[in-house]
């Protein structure tokens, strides 16, 4: 993971120094003039793939709307389109993750109930309030680009701190597993490389059912970003905490302080 983590760092630093590796004020004035065009770069890449779709991204298009003299000079701050939506698939999901861990960071020192109904909550908030980021990362796949391995470590960090949560949950002693379905060896061998990366403290079948409410979560955003549920639910942010409720208790986090 650690190798993931300085692969993410060096491309956001190869591809327009969005992460400064000195204070701002000890930037020179064309460094600094470099990172606001580039996150003008991302800002108008991000527009255009909500207004036209990813279809219409192209090095032309976006060094046109930015005010540069050709698509060359782009090439100057990225190597081309698909540095551009790596840069936007990692900005969006650090902006998701930033949520998630804020809002369990809140309250992190109550119940294992309460931080996984903040990380829910956080997850839920920043969708709904960011569609087309969201919709970058969740939705359908633009057609020709394929995601590095460099967006890898900011995809993990909330699947990393739900796991984290259940290891805390058995530890707590605040874990139930009356009712859980015991788990074949077929599915074991199904999950395998999900066990073999799983915290030895946390059982398998937790770590299954993890995963499904994991799955779950992302499922129910998506369904209300994409307004696949528009006509059903009048109110979504109730129904969605009687659903995280709901999944937290196939869990087996009882609530208990």
């Amino acid at each position: 993971m650690s190798r993931t983590v300085f692969s993410v760092i060096a491309v956001v630093l190869n591809m327009g120094h969005d992460v400064p590796m000195t204070s701002p004020a000890l930037r020179t004035p064309r460094e600094r003039a470099r990172s606001q065009l580039t996150r003008e770069i991302k800002e108008v890449a991000r527009r255009q793939l909500a207004q036209e779709g990813s279809t219409a991204l192209t090095m032309r298009s976006i060094a046109r709307e930015v005010g540069l003299t050709s698509a060359s000079a782009l090439y100057r701050y990225f190597p081309g389109r698909d540095a551009i939506l790596t840069a936007l698939i990692i900005d969006a999901y650090a902006g998701l993750s930033d949520a998630a861990e804020a809002a369990e960071a809140q309250v992190h020192g109550q119940t294992v109930m309460n931080r996984w109904l903040a990380i829910c909550h956080g997850v839920r908030d920043w969708s709904v309030a960011h569609p087309q980021e969201y919709a970058l990362i969740f939705g359908a796949p633009v057609p020709g680009y394929a995601a590095p391995a460099d967006t890898v470590a900011s995809a993990t960090r909330v699947p990393t701190l739900l796991t984290g949560l259940l290891a805390e949950l058995v530890t707590a002693g605040d874990y139930d597993p009356t009712g859980h379905l015991p788990v074949s060896r077929t599915v074991h061998l199904a999950v395998r490389p999900l066990l073999q990366n799983s915290p030895t403290t946390v059982p398998d079948d937790l770590m299954i059912r993890g995963l499904m409410a994991w799955t779950y979560l992302f499922g129910a955003v998506s369904f209300e970003v994409f307004g696949h549920r528009h006509d059903i639910v009048s109110d979504p942010a109730p129904y969605f905490d009687h659903e995280m409720r709901t999944i937290a208790t196939a869990l087996g986090i009882t609530g208990r302080p």
